[in-house]
């Protein structure tokens, strides 16, 4: 059952008469006539509230416990996937997983960020936070992919890296850094998929791409809404207005030229039907890569760097949008 978000309120009682109106047809009592009216009733009521979201509440889209994750399109967008362990240097990060793997026939490398579907595996995957160790395994493979010609998919899905006092005596800064640099001057084509929160430089260290495509309730920003309410406005309790004002939505990003695709979602969020969100990824993917795969290593190089160098003009000095 899909777990409802709070401005899904409206839709409550009759989520509750679909339900029962399915129990009665399915035990043979009901009316199947009812059942077909009363989902178009929901499926009308949805897409009406998902036409107008603010940003916070596609921020809350985004956080959603049931959105599928990087291991979930791993799986319903990917053939033969082989996970690969450990940066080699200190121990393995469960919040970062790549490893090689087919594009409908392509070979790829695909890194990504993971959280989990329930405390457990949050916990096990730190939220989808990774430390130096997570972001030193990517640069491991993304060397392996330059090596083998290999282009590389990263999906972005992270509140942030994590700021533990241990992470930073291991050298996190020094990690997403070089992370980013090493993306920088990659010899292979990168593609990029914002699937859920892209936040701070967490994001950023496996976000330096030819190519980015966020998922339409994606979120991409320098901070969470409640991290920039509390600097701004000192109360993470007016994260809702921070969320307004960063302009983090998947359309922000699109009309600012950071994003260069967004993938519509099924009616009501990808977790309602994380299979047909697969699929459009793949679809999505496909002719992106084989375009990139076109150009010489020097237009790839080349395109990269202008692409990353004419980022500050997106906004004014100002940091607010011309009007």
């Amino acid at each position: 059952m899909t777990l409802d978000l709070e401005f899904e309120a409206p839709l409550a009682e009759l989520k509750k008469e679909l339900e029962k109106a399915k129990a009665a047809a399915a035990g043979g009592d009901g009316d199947v006539a009812l059942v077909g009216q009363l989902q178009a009733r929901q499926d009308e009521a949805l897409r009406g509230i998902y036409a107008g979201l603010t940003a916070w509440q596609k921020v809350q889209v985004a956080r959603h416990p049931q959105r599928p994750l990087c291991l979930d399109y791993l799986r319903l967008v990917f053939t033969d996937f082989t996970e690969l362990h450990g940066d080699r240097r200190f121990g393995d990060d469960a919040a970062i997983v790549g490893g090689p793997a087919f594009l409908d026939g392509r070979s790829v490398m695909v890194v990504g960020q993971q959280r989990g579907h329930d405390t457990r595996e949050n916990s096990k995957r730190n939220f989808a936070m990774p430390g130096p160790e997570g972001y030193r395994k990517a640069q491991r493979l993304f060397a392996l992919a330059e090596k083998l010609g290999l282009p590389v998919i990263t999906m972005i899905d992270t509140p942030g890296a994590n700021v533990g006092v241990a992470d930073e005596e291991r050298g996190q800064v020094e990690a997403i850094a070089s992370s980013i640099a090493a993306m920088c001057s990659l010899k292979v084509p990168i593609v990029s998929v914002v699937i859920g929160q892209g936040n701070s430089g967490g994001a950023l260290a496996i976000g330096v791409a030819d190519r980015i495509i966020m998922l339409e309730h994606s979120t991409y920003s320098v901070a969470t809404p409640e991290a920039a309410a509390s600097i701004m406005w000192r109360s993470a309790q007016r994260a809702a207005e921070a969320a307004e004002a960063m302009r983090i939505t998947a359309q922000d990003m699109l009309r600012f030229g950071i994003a260069d695709q967004v993938l519509e979602e099924p009616l009501g969020g990808a977790h309602r039907d994380p299979t047909t969100m697969a699929f459009r990824l793949r679809d999505a993917l496909i002719p992106v890569l084989d375009e990139l795969l076109s150009l010489s290593m020097h237009e790839l190089l080349e395109t990269r760097y202008r692409r990353y160098r004419a980022v500050h003009d997106i906004l004014p000095p100002n940091g607010h949008e011309t009007v």
